[in-house]
């Protein structure tokens, strides 16, 4: 049997209710084959039940030796579609051609690393259908308005629609975690791209949130603001008062106020 490593922050699922749960909650258009990966199998128990999907394309990622040794020999279904190594280092582009949807358990200390790789990656992830620290799931469904709402709720909430779907307690993982856990369901929408220069986008972003007690025209201050965008009502408001369309407005502000300087 696989030992969970507290290193690669490894808590195993172990309850198969939940593990169905989760694997249903991925939804596929009908008709058609669809790319699916999941990230970290460990074990496999979600991976028993994505293989038994007739709707789905099947690959997995796993970093740990003695997982990927397991599923070899545990579950003959997987053969050929096992990847080893660390999805943050990888080619996400190599997995398949076109779009293709994830799926997994993510370690709790990597998956903000996760979430900023799918945003670099958005035109091929269609879908992703996570378990993760509850706190981390509330934040990134989080709306603007909510103590909660922060850097990664604004970068992924500019490219995904964002389900928070339901709680995990930690009796059901080996070894049980200190914290609960939830799943989360992304959803790209029909942004294309942003209506502003996306560095500056997310520099913003990051910058007001660093100084999250304080209001943009202080949390932004040292950015030398041109004074078009200084006198805008929005300044006097926090940032997580702000929603992603008030931060796309604000970056085109600085950008047009800009070129006009």
């Amino acid at each position: 049997m696989v030992r969970p490593k507290k290193f690669l922050g490894q808590h195993f699922l172990n309850d198969t209710n939940i593990a169905r749960k989760i694997v249903d909650a991925l939804e596929l258009p009908t008709g058609i084959i669809s790319s699916v990966l999941e990230i970290g199998p460990g074990t496999g128990v979600l991976t028993r039940g994505l293989l038994e999907r007739k709707d789905i394309d099947l690959k997995v990622i796993e970093i740990d030796f003695e997982s990927v040794a397991y599923l070899k020999k545990e579950l003959k279904g997987l053969s050929g579609k096992i990847i080893e190594g660390d999805f943050l280092e990888k080619d996400i582009s190599s997995f398949w051609p076109g779009p293709f949807n994830i799926i997994g358990n993510f370690p709790y200390n990597i998956s903000s690393q996760i979430f900023f790789r799918v945003l670099d990656n958005r035109n091929q992830v269609d879908q992703v259908v996570c378990m993760l620290q509850k706190e981390v799931a509330d934040r990134i469904a989080s709306k603007h308005g909510n103590k909660v709402y922060g850097i990664l709720s604004v970068l992924l909430q500019a490219f995904y629609d964002i389900e928070n779907l339901f709680k995990v307690s930690p009796g059901v993982f080996n070894p049980p975690p200190k914290v609960m856990s939830a799943v989360i369901r992304l959803k790209r929408n029909s942004r294309k791209k942003l209506d502003c220069d996306e560095q500056l986008f997310q520099h913003v972003v990051k910058q007001a949130f660093q100084k999250r007690r304080k209001t943009l025209r202080n949390a932004l201050k040292h950015l030398n603001l041109p004074g078009s965008v200084v006198v805008l009502d929005l300044m006097d408001k926090r940032p997580e008062q702000l929603s992603v369309e008030d931060f796309i407005f604000l970056t085109r502000s600085i950008q047009q106020g800009e070129t006009v300087r």
